[in-house]
């Protein structure tokens, strides 16, 4: 019978229990995963399951440590977000936090686009520390990516995007327009709306001040374009943007980039 262990394809014998095989594995994992769920209770395997079994407190070697990171997803997933290409148009609240939810995932490749550097006030709410103020957000954004997935492709292009400039976006699969400026926002999604429209665009409207959570949603505007938010808020004078709703929509626009990944791709 086939299953498999840490991501390793096994030949073992039918009717095999879960505690066998960490008998015959891994004797001290503290640990196992059952088809992207942590059990503690011994089942008969069937084939094709998928077991993962992991050491508290010991750190993998670089050959392990990716087959032990996708432990918790649901079989069949990991392979679709590997092979997923997803571009990301601004890197501050919105485009940090998307960014850090996808190279977790393991989505294979993202295309991070940014001008600008990273300044005190955008540690309010953006995925960046104190030793990285005067950075390109694009730099240090990738040295985050790196500690968190190695075994992702990340490019960046530490540039003001413009329609002149858009060409190697048509590697992406998906699109996440994460402006903050309005008339940019509007200009490139227009853009890739008329010009790319075999993409799919995520884009976004509404996520300023600690406003009802349960305000932002993820809608459908059109084949292939999707906007997140509350689509009222919008930051100005007096209601700014702020580090939990941000999020919020941030991981709407994630989530429906892995769906995309996942069911349509």
């Amino acid at each position: 019978m086939k299953i498999f262990v840490n991501e390793i394809e096994r030949q073992v014998e039918e009717n095999i229990s879960i505690f066998k095989i960490k008998d015959i594995f891994n004797k001290c994992s503290d640990v196992i995963v059952l088809n992207g769920f942590p059990t503690k209770k011994d089942e008969i395997l069937k084939e094709n399951d998928r077991v993962t079994l992991i050491e508290k407190g010991k750190k993998p070697s670089i050959n392990e440590l990716e087959s032990l990171m996708i432990a918790r997803h649901t079989p069949k997933v990991h392979k679709k977000l590997k092979a997923g290409k997803v571009a990301i148009l601004g890197l501050g609240g919105l485009g940090s936090n998307i960014a850090i939810s996808l190279s977790r995932i393991g989505v294979g490749k993202l295309i991070l686009v940014d001008y600008d550097v990273v300044e005190p006030s955008n540690l309010n709410r953006q995925q960046y520390f104190i030793d990285d103020i005067g950075k390109h957000k694009t730099k240090a954004m990738k040295e985050q990516l790196g500690k968190i997935n190695p075994f992702i492709d990340v490019e960046i292009h530490n540039s003001y995007i413009t329609r002149e400039n858009m060409n190697f976006l048509h590697e992406a699969d998906i699109i996440i327009e994460a402006f903050d400026d309005p008339n940019c926002k509007a200009e490139i999604s227009n853009f890739i709306l008329l010009h790319m429209r075999e993409k799919y665009l995520i884009a976004s409207s509404g996520m300023a001040g600690y406003y009802d959570s349960n305000l932002i949603v993820t809608k459908k505007i059109r084949e292939k374009f999707y906007i997140c938010g509350d689509f009222v808020h919008e930051a100005k004078e007096g209601d700014g943007l702020m580090a939990p709703r941000v999020a919020i929509c941030a991981n709407h626009m994630a989530n429906l980039a892995s769906k995309i990944l996942i069911d349509y791709i």
